[in-house]
């Protein structure tokens, strides 16, 4: 099983960079025009606003199963520097659970996944699945679950 979200990812980060400006130049604006408290009330709507995408933590996400190993790519689709790219690859056969978290009536959701390793049981930090559609979410758990239970 193969799931890309690329395209989900740029639309949401493109929809966060035009607001952002468009709520900056008005703030800026209210501010030139001697408009104090309505731009302050601009920047605090800017922040609720990063605040949210922040929150949310959308990502690029690749998820592939083929090959006998589980691959998960992964990294910010919206933050201001260079991207952290992050990779989570291990053999099928060392999964032992799969956790999906769902919060905000199940518009944000995480993965982590748990695996044997020589020392014994190890969690890898979760990852945040908000950018994937509800499909490709539904589809990753049943890859894992039926890698989990055959």
């Amino acid at each position: 099983m193969y799931i890309n979200n690329k395209k989900q990812a740029i639309k949401y980060k493109r929809i966060f960079f035009i607001v952002s400006i468009f709520i900056a130049l008005a703030a800026l604006i209210l501010f030139l025009l001697d408009y104090t408290l309505s731009a302050l009330i601009t920047v605090g709507v800017f922040s609720l606003w990063y605040l949210f995408f922040h929150v949310a933590d959308y990502q690029f996400i690749e998820f592939n199963t083929n090959n006998n190993s589980v691959v998960l790519r992964y990294y910010k689709a919206i933050g201001f520097g260079k991207a952290n790219y992050h990779s989570i690859e291990f053999p099928q056969n060392l999964l032992r659970k799969v956790n999906f978290e769902n919060s905000v009536f199940g518009k944000l959701s995480d993965v982590s996944f748990i695996v044997q390793t020589q020392r014994g049981i190890a969690e890898y930090e979760s990852v945040s699945l908000a950018a994937v559609s509800f499909n490709d979410r539904i589809k990753m758990r049943e890859a894992l679950h039926d890698i989990l239970y055959r």
